[in-house]
This record gives structure tokens, sequence and C-alpha cells, in this order.
């Protein structure tokens, strides 16, 4: 491709709002522009790093006997109503009426509608499994899009659907889904890990698991084990408890009520009393489907509502505004205790472990010291309702958790029946019975992915893509376009490496060198080749943009070389 003809119109400096080094870098490279806020349009060279993505996804997938399909974007919305959906995805479905008044919806995920689809097209067990997938446009109206294509309105998806007539067959896709998925982000040079997840809004009754592409600009945190490959969410992780009978006060003492005028906060009682918060217990009113519960955690612990959401079963969790805290606990906000509460208790299982602690006393500046869990209040349930910690022991083994930030590039679920048995897509088994078919869900973010490889692979000079979703090869500039050597010696090169494969941008603009060897380095091809001063010697300069190494080599050597680094 001549670059004289491309549509690349690179900036020296990128646009004010750009946060994050690669929407700074696809702006300032000329792979996307703006549209509208999360809306991107992706011109020639994003265009193509796409397809690159695309096509590795198709490959793997291929290889597993997926299906390749494609869905409308517009979604009647009463598949919305049967799934229950349609009120529990809340404001970023994008929704709309059509001239007849009848109501749809921009698909942020298709899940109504491939269910709806199979269930209509197969009825009986011998043609399972079954697996579809898409590469299409979603749509979700963020509240705040943001880092451009890391969060955006507008995205490339991949989103592949399993049906299957029992359990055991869903796990084997799932697996299988799981190995693609690896090699496709291996394939695309990510540095990247599988976690444990929280299925979120696409629920389901089975396991799920991220991929995150690591990355500080990363809105998610990923747990790892030191010493272990325990992975997980920060949403879904765990943390391994160690075995301690420390405690501040004798638990044998009768708990008894002291003042603490108008402190508060765990901070503020910590410095009042001079006890650690690991001796102090949180406690919460949150408001589980409209009905108070009282949460506990120790005072050092953040409550993790995915969690605590899970443990209650609920479909709606909102911590309680002021008033109804005050009139669960009697007392105003931040004197909150478990006893002699009329609520439900659910504790976290570290508070149920520690000995004598401090808590509130619900009533106005006091609180209790010499607090026993299971003596002088019972919690209801128990359950690991908390953020894991940095340094925390592992769940796994004796190693200790560290923290990661991650970009989530792909997630894969066990749905079970959640969407089958709501939308009637059932089969015959082999008894004659009918049943509900078994699912399992898969997504990759196309568009995303440009975005975390960008992340990870950049240097102060510009991107530095890996070959094999580059969106050319080489690059190779003429020093000097009016020189009818160069000129020559590009065009056989050109003609000599198109022949074996290699795709090249040929920068044949009328340029000062400086301009185009920065654009260059900006854009990131894998290898550039100038032709220069001394092409009437058949010499180049051949460059990896990854190395930075350079060196003056022949013609001959330099084909050679390309093919073996980028074929």
């Amino acid at each position: 491709m001549r670059q004289n003809k491309m549509l690349i119109p690179t900036l020296r400096e990128a646009p004010s709002e750009a946060e994050a080094a690669s929407h700074q870098l696809l702006l300032r490279a000329g792979f996307i522009r703006q549209t509208a806020a999360g809306v991107y349009a992706y011109l020639p060279l994003g265009w193509r790093v796409l397809n690159r993505v695309a096509n590795i996804v198709r490959e793997e997938l291929d290889h597993i006997d997926a299906l390749e399909i494609l869905m409308p974007a517009m979604q009647p919305a009463e598949l919305w109503h049967q799934s229950g959906r349609y009120q529990v995805y809340g404001e970023e479905l994008i929704r709309f009426k059509d001239r007849h008044d009848r109501e749809f919806a921009l698909g942020p995920t298709h899940e109504e509608v491939i269910t709806s689809l199979v269930g209509n097209e197969v009825s009986s067990y011998r043609k399972l499994p079954l697996v579809l997938y898409q590469i299409q446009t979603k749509f979700r109206d963020e509240r705040r899009p943001r880092f451009g294509l890391l969060r955006g309105r507008e995205f490339l998806m991949k989103d592949a659907y399993s049906f299957h007539a029992d359990w055991e067959s869903l796990d084997h896709s799932y697996w299988r889904m799981y190995e693609a998925y690896t090699k496709i982000f291996t394939r695309c040079g990510l540095n990247f890990r599988a976690v444990q997840a929280d299925p979120g809004a696409i629920g389901g009754e089975g396991g799920t698991h991220e991929f995150m592409a690591l990355a500080d600009i990363g809105e998610d945190t990923v747990v790892t084990c030191t010493d272990c490959d325990y992975a997980a969410n920060l949403e879904k992780a765990e943390a391994g408890y160690r075995n301690s009978s420390e405690t501040f006060a004798d638990i044998e003492a009768p708990y008894e009520m002291f003042s603490t005028p108008n402190i508060k906060t765990i901070n503020e009682l910590v410095g009042f009393t001079g006890v650690d918060a690991k001796h102090i217990v949180k406690t919460l009113i949150y408001m589980s489907d409209g009905n108070p519960v009282a949460v506990l955690v120790r005072g050092d612990r953040e409550v993790n509502e995915i969690k605590l959401k899970n443990a209650l079963g609920a479909e709606q969790l909102e911590l309680a505004d002021t008033a109804t805290t005050e009139q669960v606990i009697g007392a105003p906000v931040g004197f909150a205790g478990p006893v002699g509460l009329s609520v439900p208790i659910l504790a976290d299982k570290e508070v149920t472990a520690i000995g004598a602690v401090i808590a509130g006393a619900n009533k106005k500046d006091h609180h209790l010291k010499n607090v026993v869990p299971g003596r002088d209040f019972q919690a209801d349930a128990a359950h690991d309702i908390r953020n894991a910690a940095q340094g925390d022991p592992c769940p796994q083994c004796s190693g200790t958790l560290q923290f990661h930030r991650g970009i989530e590039i792909g997630h894969v679920f066990k749905l079970g029946t959640k969407y089958s048995g709501k939308l009637g897509a059932a089969v015959l088994d082999d008894s004659g019975h009918n049943r509900s078919m078994i699912m399992g869900c898969y997504g990759i973010g196309i568009s995303r992915i440009l975005s975390a490889i960008v992340e990870q692979n950049r240097d102060p000079d510009g991107i530095v893509w890996t070959a094999s979703i580059a969106p050319f090869h080489v690059h190779m500039i003429v020093v000097a376009v009016a020189d009818n050597g160069q000129m020559q010696l590009a065009e056989d090169m050109y003609v000599r490496l198109k022949q074996r494969g290699v795709e090249v941008l040929l920068d044949d603009r009328e340029e000062r060198p400086g301009v185009k060897f920065k654009d260059a380095d900006l854009i990131g091809i894998p290898v550039r080749i100038t032709i220069g001063k001394r092409a009437g010697e058949g010499m180049v300069e051949y460059k990896e943009r990854r190395s930075g190494e350079q060196t003056v080599i022949s013609v001959e050597e330099a084909v050679s070389r390309v093919c073996g680094y980028v074929l």
C-alpha cells in the first residue's frame, strides 16, 4: 500500500481529553477518530488491526468447530422482558420505538436473541452440542465513556453461545473455549491472566472466568498468589485465614458501654481508644430487596457488595439511607453495633473467628467493649463478604495475595438454563422428555483489544505492534522520492516482498525524512526499511521497531530477514 494514497492523519499532540496512553497514541497515529463521546470511527490502519484480531479469533473458534453467524443489532424488547433483564440491565440498555410503536433495544449482548433463535430451530438433543458465534457491533449507553476504546458506547465484540443436553457437555465446551481464548490472546501478543470472576448482569448457574490484560490503566483489580496459580477478580477473590488467638481484651469479661463523644468512624475510634482496627467490628445497614439487614466486617476491612448480594440472594442491594439506618439501630449513624439488633445479621467469616471486640452500642456517643461474637450476639449467617487485601494469605496455599490492575478482554460463562428456561428453548431428550437446553456464553472485546495491546506495547516514540496484528508488516521509507534510483529500488523490493506474502506500507510522500521517521515510530509497524543514499549499492537500512536495533544490509538479506521475522 502506498502511503501517499492512504488516510493516515497523524498528530504531533494528542487531544487534551485523551487520558489513557493507548487513547492518545491511537489518535495521534491516525488509527481512530472520535465521532461522539464513546463512539469512534476506525480509519484504515485501525480497521486493518481490527480485522487481524478478528481473523485470529475466527481461526481459533473455527478450530473448535464453532459456527459463525450474524444476528441483528435491533432486538425486540419483548425478548428482554421474557428473560427478566429489561429492568435489571438499567439505563445502559439503549431503547427506542419504531413507527408502529413497537419497542426495541440496540443489542449490548445477544443472549436473548440467540436463545430464541436456537429454541425455534432445534428440537432434538441429537443436534447438540451446538456452538455459534458472531463478530458484531454492540451498544451500551455508558454513563461515563472513558479511555477511548476501553470503555465506549459502541464497540466491536465477539460473542459466542453454546447449547447442550447436559452439564458434562457444557463443561467440555467451556474448557475448549477457555483454551481457544488462551491461544487467541497469546497470538495477539498480550500479557494476560485468566481469573475467577463474578457473572454480573449476564448471570448463570456455573463457573465463570475473565481474561485480563495486565495494565496500570485497567479499571479492574486482579488478585494473584505469589506461590501458586490462584487468580481472581477482586469482586470474586477470597483470602485464606490465619489462625490467631490474639485479642486486645479478656474474652471472659462481660461487655460494657463506654462514652465516645462524636466518635463515628473507624479511624476516629482507633485514635480515641488506641485499639487496632482489626479488633473493631464495623456494622453497616443494607437494604436487601427492600428489607434491612445488618452486615458485619472487621474494622480494617471493606464490604464486597457483589459477594454480599450473592450471599443474600438479592436482586437489589444498596446501603440504607440515614433515616432507615437510624430507625433500625435507634441511634445516629456511626454508632451501629450487632448487640440487641432485631434485624437479620450477616457476618463476614472473619468476624466470627475473632475474640473480644469493640462495636457500636446503638446509642449516641457510645460504643461497647469486650463484645464476643457468638456470646453477645448471634449472626444469622456467615459468609466471605469482604474484599481481599494485598498481603492476605492465599486461599489455596501458603503464599500471599498480590494485586495488579487489569483490562477485561474476554469472559466465559456457564449459564445453565437461566435463559433457555425463561425463553422456552428446549429439546426432547433420549427418553422423550422436554428439557431446557444448558447454555454457555463467551465474549471477547475485539475493539478493546486494540487499546490493551497498545497499553502493553509502546514506548516514548509511539506504538510497538506485534507482527501478528500490526496493520502492515513492513514500513518502507524512501528518503528522497525524487531520486529515481531510490524509488526504483523501493518499487522492486515492494513487489518482491508482496509476492512472498509480506504486507508493505511504502512511504512515497514528498516529506522531510525526519517527518517520515517520526510517523513510522508513532505508527509502530514491526520492521522499517529505509532506502537512501546507498540505494545504488543495493544497500538499505533495516530496523526492528521493538528492539530499536538498526543496521545497513543488502536488499537480499533484508528480504530474508523480513520474511523470517514477520511471517
